[in-house]
């Protein structure tokens, strides 16, 4: 498939023109014109582009690729370092961060669902990031923990109630501990997130909805394994999806 072509499909598929993000979406290092085969992964770290290079991949599709808001631009040190690998090796970058999260389908939200056995209803909250729905099986907070250290293979962490039983289960994978007050809001008995914040602490145990921290990474694998399914599937290109271990 040509680059142009793949950058199109992509960017068509996860509406990514339709996000206000904190990075851009879409193709973010040009390689070279045409792409057989693609390395997908997490993040767009030193050892997955490496793993790209030394199993000679034409492109590297990620969640978490570079120049975030706020960063310092320079090209220097790790940064440097990162893109000199791509570009001397004529490899292309491809990253989506909310389009990822959201796709009805493929997204993380989705995909951390379909793992964990909920029932997504509706979305809410910015840019329809929060997903609401039921827990699959009625059960409390302490056994959805388990249960979901089990399926993500990573203990998480509880606080507030284990005991309360669960009906309405909100989540939204990766660093969304900000979004809490808004599933407490909406009813939820239990949110879930990858990470945690001090004052997420007090607001579980003030309020009485139990919250559950997953790991960033551990929420955030399955959106980008999908999109390698995909391109595997409907596209005729080679996707192979390397899990890099990170314990976040």
């Amino acid at each position: 498939m040509q680059l142009s072509s793949l950058r199109d499909h992509l960017d068509g598929l996860l509406e990514a023109a339709r996000f206000k993000d904190y990075c851009p979406n879409g193709l973010q290092v040009e390689g070279r014109g045409e792409v057989e085969r693609v390395l997908c992964g997490v993040t767009a770290s030193q050892d997955l582009v490496d793993a790209a290079v030394a199993g000679g991949y034409d492109a590297v599709l990620v969640h978490h690729g570079y120049f975030w808001k706020g960063e310092d631009g320079r090209i220097t040190g790790i940064r440097k370092r990162r893109l000199a690998s791509l570009l001397s090796n004529d490899i292309s970058l491809f990253a989506y961060h909310l389009p990822l999260d959201a796709h009805p389908e493929l997204g993380n939200n989705a995909q951390l669902a379909r793992v964990a056995g909920w029932n997504g209803e509706a979305r809410f909250g910015e840019q329809d990031l929060i997903c609401i729905g039921s827990p699959g099986q009625r059960a409390s907070a302490g056994e959805i923990a388990q249960r979901l250290g089990v399926a993500l293979k990573r203990k998480p962490l509880l606080v507030g109630d284990g005991t309360r039983k669960v009906e309405r289960i909100a989540w939204c994978t990766g660093g969304a501990q900000g979004y809490f007050e808004q599933a407490i809001a909406a009813g939820a008995d239990c949110y879930v997130s990858g990470e945690i914040s001090e004052q997420t602490v007090h607001l579980a145990r003030e309020s009485g909805v139990a919250y559950i921290a997953a790991g960033h990474h551990a929420t955030e694998r399955y959106g980008v394994r999908a999109l390698a399914e995909h391109l595997t599937r409907d596209c005729g290109i080679e996707a192979d999806f390397l899990d890099l271990e990170n314990p976040v």
